[in-house]
């Protein structure tokens, strides 16, 4: 096995924005954008959801597990981003967008 040159990576650095997007639009038939965030309008309670939408903003269903690991893989993938607002992340372009809506709470 040849040997890799001093200061080179074995594994370069690479954006893991399209690559997780790819790997969401294989789970979510259908999808075009996940909106994830820790304010989830339908619970009082801070905790990771996400939503999955059509290229036409129609929600996609989501089982509870598929919420949560979209929600958890997103928010790993992008640990610098604000997540006091929720995000847009594009499955067609892995671009990752802060929601231009303000989060509500309660029920």
């Amino acid at each position: 096995m040849p040997a890799i040159p001093s200061g080179t990576l074995a594994c370069p650095p690479t954006d893991a924005g399209p690559r997780l997007a790819a790997k969401l639009a294989d789970m979510v038939p259908g999808a075009a954008a996940v909106i994830v965030g820790f304010t989830d309008p339908a619970t009082q309670w801070p905790h990771a959801y996400a939503r999955a939408t059509d290229a036409v903003g129609r929600p996609v269903r989501l089982s509870p597990v598929a919420r949560r690991v979209v929600a958890r893989w997103v928010l790993r993938a992008h640990p610098a981003a604000d997540w006091t607002r929720p995000h847009i992340l594009d499955l067609t372009t892995g671009q990752l967008t802060a929601a231009n809506h303000a989060p509500v709470r309660g029920r």
